[in-house]
């Protein structure tokens, strides 16, 4: 269910002691940061039980509201509630904002993990059925010739098959355009005769021409790119065909000019662009990786926490999912997971051990839980690792220990499942399993073992009871 951030925005407000107890507020990747005139006025407690508020940090004269992903749309709920200069100005709509730099990568961001992450549950489910039937094949329960191996595979391939119309249809929401023509615009870069038009020669080269313009021979299922970039461009194209169709024709002659328009400006530039631009990002992961080695699994792994509080995590699902469809596998940003999500269980459970505090206690065990078994980290990280801040850097020295593992193991992932102790086997090699799944258990051990000690040594400031 979507959170209503205006609602979230106003009771935030009110529990800080309202607008006029704001100095000033900015915001940062995950975070509100306000600074108060009083800060002895704020009620703690009403403003973490918030919805859609995940925490509270006070620090460096800031009181810090964590919001995670959203907090650019809670940060604008905020700015129209009172008077804080030309940022209140341009999120009431009196004033334009400025384009810069900055804004735009901060767009192209927010456009990414937005449209990404409520598709997240549907590609996590087909990854696990294509991996249930990787096993059935291996174990010999099922044959890969035979009708119901081939049915459930189909089953777990549907969501990637489909991916670029599940992606116009997450977009369109993020880009405040009709959904179903954007679906319908989706649905024709992996319509049958299209794919056969584009499979009629070799990938890059013409494959067909529409009006006299070649057509590039490009493969676009299992891809996010293009159907992502088309429907940002078509929320442009539905509003200026809206405002030339007269009103009396709008029900057939405006959406008829707008599959015309969008749908051939897609198959012609767009697609093969966007299509570019994700093997460009996977090639440069190839590049960095045939430069660094294992290491290069070994820094993805230490800052993977990092990438994981900020959002910008979410920006390589395209990548993983271009690579698997290209190699029919990804060895650089899945196999870094493995230390980094398994470390944060192990960090919690330190915690847990050695906490006084019942609450904290409490919060661990439910965070390693987490971490360990789903491999959702977010309890973890901002529960635990970033409260606590030392075991944040036990988790991510053991990342970098057991990235570099993974990345000597040559371990790379068939599927996109946030890995944990269950979902480990979306690293074994078909071609030698025995070897694999031994790295796969051995990595998996260390990462919460090391993590587990780190932490332990390191230590960490408790946290007084009540507090």
């Amino acid at each position: 269910m979507a959170k209503d951030y205006a609602a979230a925005a106003k009771k935030i407000v009110e529990h800080i002691g309202g607008v006029d107890n704001i100095a000033s507020v900015t915001h940062c990747m995950t975070r509100l940061r306000f600074v108060l005139n009083d800060e002895s006025i704020v009620n703690d407690d009403a403003v973490k039980g918030t919805d859609g508020v995940i925490g509270v940090v006070k620090q460096g004269g800031q009181y810090q509201i964590i919001i995670g992903n959203h907090v650019e749309t809670a940060y604008r709920e905020v700015l129209k509630l009172g008077n804080f200069g030309e940022a209140s100005e341009i999120a009431k709509g009196e004033k334009k904002e400025p384009l810069t730099l900055k804004k735009i990568g901060n767009n192209i961001l927010d456009a990414i993990v937005g449209t990404m992450s409520p598709l997240i549950p549907a590609i996590i489910g087909a990854s696990m059925v294509k991996l249930l039937v990787m096993l059935l094949g291996m174990a010999g329960i099922l044959s890969a010739d035979g009708e119901t191996y081939k049915i459930i595979n189909t089953i777990g391939d549907g969501a990637f098959y489909f991916l670029p119309v599940m992606v116009a249809a997450s977009a369109s929401k993020k880009f405040k355009t009709d959904m179903f023509i954007a679906i319908a615009i989706g649905g024709v870069l992996i319509h049958p005769d299209f794919r056969s038009l584009m499979e009629a020669v070799t990938v890059g080269e013409t494959a067909a021409h529409f009006m006299g313009i070649p057509i590039a021979s490009v493969k676009y299922t299992y891809t996010v790119i293009p159907a992502l970039c088309m429907t940002w461009i078509l929320s442009y194209i539905e509003s200026a065909i809206d405002k030339i169709t007269p009103a009396v024709t709008k029900n057939f002659l405006k959406p008829m000019l707008i599959f015309l328009i969008a749908a051939p400006i897609a198959i012609l530039i767009i697609g093969p662009a966007g299509i570019f631009v994700g093997e460009g990002i996977s090639s440069f992961v190839f590049f960095v990786q045939s430069k660094l080695g294992f290491l290069a699994v070994g820094i993805m792994g230490a800052i993977w926490p990092l990438l994981v509080i900020t959002g910008m995590h979410r920006v390589f699902t395209p990548t993983i999912l271009q690579t698997i469809s290209d190699t029919g596998m990804e060895g650089t940003v899945m196999p870094s997971e493995i230390g980094a999500n398994l470390s944060l269980g192990g960090v919690s459970l330190a915690v847990a051990l050695k906490t006084k505090n019942i609450e904290l206690r409490q919060t661990a065990l439910a965070a390693a839980s987490s971490a360990l078994i789903a491999g959702t980290t977010e309890p973890a990280l901002y529960g635990v690792a970033v409260r606590l801040k030392r075991p944040l850097l036990a988790s991510l020295i053991t990342g970098f220990v057991c990235g570099c593992l993974a990345g000597i193991a040559g371990l790379a992932s068939r599927s996109m499942v946030s890995p944990s102790v269950l979902t480990g086997v979306q690293f074994i090699d078909p071609a030698n399993p025995g070897r694999s799944i031994m790295w796969i258990a051995g990595i998996s051990v260390l990462s919460i073992v090391l993590s587990f000690v780190l932490t332990l040594v390191i230590g960490f400031k408790d946290i007084p009871e009540g507090e």
